[in-house]
């Protein structure tokens, strides 16, 4: 993000020089028509780029809600997989105790 600040904080101080340069000096027309089309260049440039920027925060929430989801996801299926453990623990025990009780019945 540092990045993009950066490139268009420049981008508008170039801006604000070439349209300074362009109310001070008298130039021909043909560098005044070359400077304004540079100008033209870089705020389409600048405005792809805010796209870009928004387009990437847009993805960038939706990929954090995704996350978000899949980890919820990962929490109620690992509940259940302890649940299920301790169902199949208490079973186990049961079962011992049957086998317990089944063997003194048979002595």
């Amino acid at each position: 993000m540092s990045n993009l600040e950066t490139k268009e904080t420049n981008l508008n101080k170039l801006i604000d020089k070439l349209s300074n340069l362009s109310g001070t000096y008298s130039q021909s027309t043909s560098e005044s028509e070359r400077i304004k089309k540079e100008r033209q260049q870089l705020e389409g440039e600048k405005k792809e780029l805010e796209n870009k920027n928004q387009e990437l925060i847009r993805e960038h929430k939706y990929l954090k809600s995704k996350l978000m989801k899949l980890q919820e996801e990962v929490n109620k299926k690992s509940e259940l997989e302890e649940k299920f453990n301790q169902d199949i623990d208490e079973l186990s025990q049961e079962t011992e105790n049957l086998v317990e009780e089944i063997e003194k019945w048979q002595t």
